[in-house]
């Protein structure tokens, strides 16, 4: 071309540009660009081109610059498509929109491509109103302008817009490819409809569309978050190539689906592949653990991300969360100071932590400290920090907090706050007062209110109002089965026989069937199940035999079973048979049969403790001399160290009335009894003799 002077010619020289950035010989192209004296449109957008595809978008918006502030050509539909891309890729807005004002001041408003590559720009800045604005006055719209449409309020979170965007699409006769499959399938995973996915899904395979590891991955994801992991994990064995985003996929999914077990098989498997997990694997990985209470792996996840990986905000919140949820508190809470850039969902992890934990008091100073450190509490917050009052009876600060919250915070309270509270007012007692707050509620109360509500007439023995809140619960149909069982206790505690078998009917009705209750301890780095009255362990009768020692000793201290906590119409030796073999309890025994002397055992439990193995463990305690942690579906129940908590009472000579305790008066007698029985033995002091006798002799 030197030779025969055909570089004379400038439309030979800009395809000449482009060829040589299409090898990769930028330096060339350059070169070659600059030795032009008055280069023309074809060049300037050869050389755009060539910055582009070297992804260099700062490069590219200064030779517009160049090229405009020259006026040696006039841009064209290519000049300003290729200078908007680059925007679009540095979510440069503000340059953007001057290109946009000069495209449209030169007659390019209506230009597909101009107009495409602007729907660009607005979508990937967030600003999906304007997009909408330019797309709903072009004339003319490509593949490319649905495209970017639907990915782009897909990728936003806009499912429903997305999908209105892809019916309109239809309506216009337009097809789409595998790329808005993918759009579309994220717009189904966000809105939870699984047969639109699947139906998606099925146009796919019906017209051969090829099926890359992107639109694989989407699937994947897409089925596991709505809950249907058989079909995700389906889609992901049939894939020829798997990533790590793919493995992700499969892993989070089962992780949030509650298949705790699965999800760190997954992560297993994924590393024998030679795949490294990265940040969002291992935060699935976290949640897994904090699910079932395992230690252990929770603590090589840890040392892998300090390891690797990078410690930031995200991964520093779900290690909070993991050692909480595992029982060790004082781990959370060092991690937690340890975060260099706490944000307010790391602030309300800890405080909902110290909550979980029946720690109502380091959660308010924390509650406090966030405020010292100048961020604002929103609603999230003020629900951590309630539902922390609730676990540990802090009924006035609960009280002055919920005022507090709307009064100064200016957060009107939402059902969740008003559960809360009901919850806080009915654990403690204040059941009337409870009942009263959901009458003044300006929202229609909900299940969870409700459920808060009933719970409280069943532990403090309100069964009248019991009765007629469970009434209330049925009409909204729950879908929980455990609120289903809570409706049958009531009923149960208040004897009404034939209502329990009516609840039963209508559990069985709807296809519900009771979850045993089961339990998780971790001995030697491996998690152990115990179901209730399970004999198929092969530590059995040692377990059995470590429990009638136990009971034994029990007795000895006091401990009378609380049959009552048996919703079951039955003799009362089968009663305690049955309290005597619940699955915490037989964890607990292995946990005392195979760990050393003085180890904590940590307990996980897939039901509520219920309130005669909360009373029974408190023994066990004080008999192994260990620190016991059951975790519940509510909450952690801490035993270390248990020494009944004694109420001293001094009693008129007559035991007609309680006379204040008086430090150097002679008392005739002293009653020392634990805080919240009834049936304990009691130690009585006369005359400077110590006796234990039965309650009611001594209060005779």
């Amino acid at each position: 071309m030197l030779i025969s002077g055909a570089l004379l010619d400038p439309h030979s020289l800009g395809r000449l540009i482009a060829a040589y950035a299409r090898f990769g010989d930028l330096p060339a192209a350059r070169s070659l660009f600059g030795t032009i004296l008055e280069p023309n449109v074809s060049a300037w957008n050869a050389m755009l081109i060539a910055y582009s595809r070297h992804e260099s978008p700062g490069r590219v918006l200064n030779l517009f610059g160049r090229m405009i502030s020259k006026k040696q050509a006039c841009p064209d539909s290519s000049t300003f498509t290729v200078a908007l891309n680059a925007c679009a890729k540095i979510l440069d807005l503000e340059t953007g929109e001057e290109i946009k004002l000069r495209a449209f001041n030169l007659g390019y408003a209506d230009d597909v491509f101009v107009c495409s590559s602007l729907l660009n720009l607005y979508v990937k800045c967030g600003r999906l109103s304007d997009a909408m604005k330019v797309f709903e006055g072009m004339s003319n719209k490509d593949l490319v302008s649905w495209t970017t449409m639907i990915n782009g309020f897909a990728s936003f979170g806009k499912p429903f817009e997305t999908i209105g965007i892809y019916r309109r699409m239809q309506f216009e006769g337009m097809v789409g490819d595998g790329i808005v499959m993918v759009g579309l399938i994220q717009a189904c995973a966000g809105i939870g409809d699984v047969r639109l996915g699947q139906s998606v899904h099925g146009h796919m395979i019906r017209r051969e569309m090829r099926m890359d590891i992107v639109v694989e991955t989407s699937l994947v994801d897409m089925y596991a978050k709505n809950g249907v992991v058989k079909l995700a994990n389906l889609v992901f064995k049939r894939m020829q190539i798997r990533n790590v985003v793919s493995w992700s996929a499969l892993i989070s999914g089962y992780a949030q689906n509650g298949f705790a077990s699965d999800a760190i098989s997954l992560l297993i498997s994924m590393q024998n592949c030679g795949l490294h997990p990265d940040s969002v694997v291992l935060v699935s990985a976290l949640l897994a653990c904090s699910q079932i209470g395992f230690l252990k792996l929770g603590k090589s996840v840890h040392g892998y991300i300090m390891r690797r990986l990078e410690y930031d905000r995200i991964s520093g919140t779900a290690l909070i969360d993991m050692y909480s949820k595992c029982g060790s508190i004082s781990y959370a809470s060092a991690l937690f100071h340890k975060v260099s850039a706490r944000d307010s969902i790391s602030w309300n992890a800890m405080i909902a932590s110290y909550g979980a934990h029946g720690k109502g008091k380091e959660a308010l100073l924390l509650f406090l400290k966030m405020k010292e450190a100048g961020l604002k509490p929103d609603g999230a917050t003020f629900a951590s920090l309630l539902s922390a009052f609730g676990h540990s009876g802090l009924v006035e600060e609960g009280r002055y907090w919920f005022d507090r919250m709307v009064r100064e915070f200016g957060i009107e309270p939402g059902e969740k706050h008003y559960a809360c509270m009901v919850d806080l007012l009915a654990r403690a007692g204040h059941v009337d007062e409870a009942h009263k707050l959901i009458k003044s509620m300006a929202i229609q109360p909900g299940i969870a209110v409700w459920v808060a509500l009933l719970s409280g007439c069943h532990n403090h023995k309100k069964l009248e109002l019991g009765d007629c809140v469970a009434g209330k619960v049925l009409e909204l149909n729950p879908d929980d089965l455990g609120i289903y069982v809570l409706v049958s206790n009531i009923y149960a505690a208040a004897k009404k026989w034939d209502k329990v078998v009516e609840v039963r009917r209508l559990m069985k009705k709807l296809g519900m069937k009771k979850v045993p209750g089961y339990s998780l301890v971790e001995v030697n780095g491996k998690l152990h199940a115990f179901l209730m009255e399970d004999k198929s362990h092969p530590q059995y009768d040692k377990i059995m035999e470590m429990l009638k020692r136990l009971d034994l000793e029990m007795r000895k201290m006091g401990y009378t079973p609380k049959t009552e906590f048996v919703f079951h119409d039955l003799e009362e030796e089968v009663k305690e048979r049955m309290l005597c073999n619940h699955s915490e309890r037989l964890a607990i025994a292995f946990g005392l049969l195979n760990t050393s002397p003085g180890m904590r055992i940590m307990i996980m439990k897939n039901l509520r403790v219920c309130g005669d193995c909360h009373y029974a463990i408190k023994f066990i305690s004080k008999i192994a001399n260990r620190e016991i942690i059951v975790r519940d579906v509510k909450r952690f129940h801490h035993f270390k160290d248990e020494k009944m908590q004694m109420t001293v009472y001094t009693v008129g000579t007559n035991g007609s009335r309680i006379l204040p305790l008086t430090i150097n008066g002679e008392a005739k007698y002293m009653i020392a009894r634990d805080k919240g029985t009834e049936n304990l033995p009691v130690i009585q002091i006369h005359q400077g003799k110590v006796e234990i006798v039965p309650p009611c002799a001594a209060m005779n």
